[in-house]
């Protein structure tokens, strides 16, 4: 048996360990023998932290795999349905359409954890006393780190293919958690620091601290964090795994789902069926009631107006009354013109095949095996436009709607059974 590969590779994990610990203890030889600038570490490694940010979103928004968004949510759950990217010319590289809520959430939840970091970090080791010679030493190695983080995303991430083993969840999550232990290791350092110590009054805030207290303690901690996570990149493997061979799932051997391609071949004669013009038109209105956040939105505005009315400054509630009831119908109405206003069923009498034409992908395929559970509605709309909505459940428990068909008969046909009653609960896709 050839044992060569396994040695090769527990030899480059040795190296990487190696290296890890080398740049991990160096800063602290540095303050305690080379007398180091405490003040300008924490502020460097507070710095790093924004690079590590600014990669996970670049890594965030190029992820190959689809984020895991739930298929029911606002406008939301139809881009986590939807295949589309934007494809980088001459390359497999694309900027998937699920993986943008993702990265707009992420943007200014990590800018707000990094100023968060910052309060409990640098906010408490002087930062006012770095001199110019400081800040050009800040400055190079900043320049180093980017260097460092872009080199690693162009070779490691992109040309070698990483990205397609990530979505854009688990592109930000690990810098997330490091941004959430820093903060909390942070806070929990300097409140110890200045409980423990008799120096320090109970009502001094944070930012008034003595630096030569807590400046060494912070500095500890932040280290020790970073260097737990280089420690986890280095047997990422063991750990994934670890976590395979355990009941209790830690996130390590967590794999994002893939794009499955649906299979759009039809036998015999196939025909096209469109949703209503009218329903696709006026369907999201009717369909409020599906999404109780909407409701709960129009809600907090018309609260607010409420409060201006108190104060009588009328244009102000004419405004949010009017909003509190246009911006909750525009929002459900752009969801259902996403989900439905571009899709056409296509049948052959054996499959149901949805197509979005908008986007230019099938959405799914159902056979006649794949339901459990087969009805046709009639909502205040269909019965307005003489419509119906088909409502299929399928063996994952998962609903498929059909809505505003003039005539469901060539669909149901696929089925080879009448359809039951009404269906109102379960995953809609």
């Amino acid at each position: 048996m050839d044992f060569s590969h396994v040695s090769s590779s527990l030899a480059a994990q040795r190296r990487e360990l190696f290296a890890v610990v080398v740049v991990n203890i160096l800063p602290l030889v540095g303050v305690g023998v080379l007398g180091w600038n405490i003040s300008a570490l924490v502020v460097l490694y507070w710095f790093e932290l924004a690079v590590i940010f600014l990669f996970a979103v670049l890594r965030a928004l190029f992820a190959g795999r689809r984020s895991e968004l739930d298929t029911a949510g606002l406008i939301v759950g139809v881009l986590s349905n939807r295949r589309a990217a934007l494809t980088l010319p001459r390359t497999d590289i694309a900027i998937r359409l699920s993986s943008i809520p993702v990265v707009l959430i992420a943007i200014p939840l990590l800018t707000a954890v990094w100023f968060a970091v910052g309060a409990v970090t640098i906010g408490v080791v002087g930062v006012d006393r770095l001199g110019d010679a400081s800040y050009e030493m800040i400055t190079l190695a900043l320049f180093v780190m980017v260097f460092k983080e872009t080199g690693q995303l162009a070779v490691s991430y992109l040309y070698r293919g990483a990205y397609k083993e990530h979505s854009a969840q688990t592109a930000i999550r690990g810098p997330f958690i490091r941004g959430g232990l820093l903060f909390i290791g942070g806070l929990v350092i300097v409140m110890t620091a200045a409980v423990g110590s008799d120096s320090i009054a109970s009502d001094v805030p944070l930012s008034e601290l003595d630096p030569t207290l807590v400046g060494s303690p912070v500095l500890v901690g932040i280290v020790f964090i970073k260097f737990g996570f280089d420690l986890a990149g280095v047997f990422r493997d063991q750990l994934t795994e670890f976590d395979e061979s355990t009941a209790t799932t830690f996130g390590w051997a967590y794999e994002p789902p893939t794009v499955e391609s649906v299979n759009t071949s039809l036998t015999e004669a196939v025909t096209c069926i469109r949703p209503d013009w009218r329903g696709r038109l006026f369907g999201g209105v009717t369909n409020i009631a599906r999404h109780s956040e909407v409701l709960k939105l129009g809600v907090i505005i018309w609260l607010v107006a409420a409060l201006f009315a108190t104060g009588q400054v009328w244009h102000i509630v004419a405004t949010l009354a009017v909003a509190g009831v246009v911006v909750p119908l525009l929002l459900v109405s752009v969801d259902y013109w996403l989900r439905f206003g571009a899709v056409e069923y296509r049948t052959d009498g054996d499959a149901i095949v949805a197509y979005d034409r908008l986007f230019g992908h099938a959405l799914w395929r159902i056979e006649p095996w794949d339901e459990i559970d087969l009805r046709v509605e009639r909502d205040i709309l269909d019965t307005l436009i003489r419509t119906n909505t088909m409502v299929v459940r399928l063996q994952d428990d998962s609903i498929v709607r059909i809505p505003s068909v003039s005539d469901p008969e060539p669909l149901l046909e696929v089925f080879d059974r009448q359809p039951d009653g009404a269906s109102t609960t379960g995953e809609e896709l």
